[in-house]
């Protein structure tokens, strides 16, 4: 038995006419709306910060000023994400597009590692190397005051959506960002919580280098903000390889789909439960199920084990789960070709 299954008790989308093609996607407004406003605020923030950067010559306003504007890169990278994941599913992808928003997610992390944490921590290397007097203090906690507000919006919103979530799944947000299958969220969080930190980080730096004159303490918040970026990049990229290659899903979400087979009347038991993400909130099932009824299904059941045991016999074949066709369906024929082995696919 297969099916496409979404965790959400929101069900408002029909089903598709072929159940071999999963069901359209709901809309993901509120997510969408999370990364636009992390997209506006990121944007008026690096904006800021580049200008103060240039007017005091403040290593940690610099770093700040590349965190902002990496973050406002990613936010296009997470909007894609979101659009191309919600495409519908069809004949070339059966379980849909899903799976996108784990490789663009994944840029926008490799880009904040590569472009904020690699510039911020160079940068800051070069000013203790060869140090520079900042000047005009003042413009920078303006500036950083302006954007902690910012991004305090930003974040708050974030906060909101993963806190009405997590009530939902009965988790706690912590866990639930971490856990969540909607890589833009924890991408937002994870940004916008950085940007905070990344913040008092820049206002230690400053004030320090303006209290002792030295720009070593600037210097050398520049370099903490790169590590934070850093640590916050590999976080995500290695969220988003584990959906990428597969995840089991978490014992409540499995409970609550079992608990939602048996509770069909045509099913006794399951025998066999296979849950993966396919997308942000979007699962494909692959079950094994005891019909109701004293039909004659031994025989059945021994023969579709030899078809799987066969099947799964040739190297490449990780997996297989055979069902029972019903005569209304049509019969697939291969097409012409020489190639007859599973051998000729590279």
């Amino acid at each position: 038995m297969t099916s496409s299954v979404d965790p959400s008790p929101a069900e408002t989308t029909a089903p598709s006419a072929d159940p071999r093609v999963a069901r359209p996607p709901e809309p993901g407004g509120e997510s969408a709306t999370t990364v636009v406003v992390a997209f506006v605020a990121n944007g008026l923030v690096a904006v800021a910060k580049s200008a103060a950067a240039l007017l005091t010559g403040s290593a940690s306003m610099l770093a700040e000023a590349v965190h902002s504007w990496a973050d406002t890169g990613n936010e296009v990278f997470l909007l894609v994400a979101s659009k191309r994941s919600r495409r519908p599913a069809d004949r070339g992808h059966p379980v849909g597009y899903g799976r996108e928003a784990y490789v663009w997610s994944m840029f926008a992390a490799i880009g904040l590692f590569a472009v904020g944490a690699g510039v911020s921590i160079t940068h800051g290397v070069q000013e203790l190397l060869d140090p520079e007097p900042a000047e005009d203090l003042g413009i920078a906690y303006a500036v950083l005051a302006l954007a902690f507000v910012l991004e305090g919006v930003s974040f708050l919103q974030a906060v909101r959506q993963v806190r009405s979530e997590a009530r939902r799944t009965r988790q706690d947000p912590f866990e639930h960002v971490l856990q969540t299958s909607d890589p833009t969220l924890r991408a937002v969080v994870a940004e916008d919580a950085a940007a905070l930190v990344g913040l008092v980080i820049a206002f230690a730096g400053v004030l320090a280098h303006q209290l002792t004159g030295s720009a070593v303490p600037d210097a050398i918040g520049s370099i903490a903000i790169g590590v934070l970026l850093a640590v916050v990049s590999l976080v995500l990229v290695d969220r988003n390889r584990r959906f990428l290659v597969g995840e089991e899903v978490r014992p409540a979400v499995r409970d609550a789909v079992l608990a939602r087979l048996l509770a069909l009347p045509t099913v006794d038991r399951v025998t066999y439960l296979r849950i993966e993400y396919v997308g942000p909130r979007r699962l494909y099932l692959v079950a094994s199920v005891d019909l109701a009824g004293e039909e004659r299904e031994t025989a059945v059941a021994r023969r579709l084990d030899e078809l799987e045991r066969a099947a799964t016999g040739h190297p490449r074949v990780a997996g297989a789960v055979f069902t029972v066709s019903t005569p209304e369906e049509s019969s697939l024929v291969p097409a012409v070709d020489d190639r007859n082995d599973l051998s000729a696919d590279r």
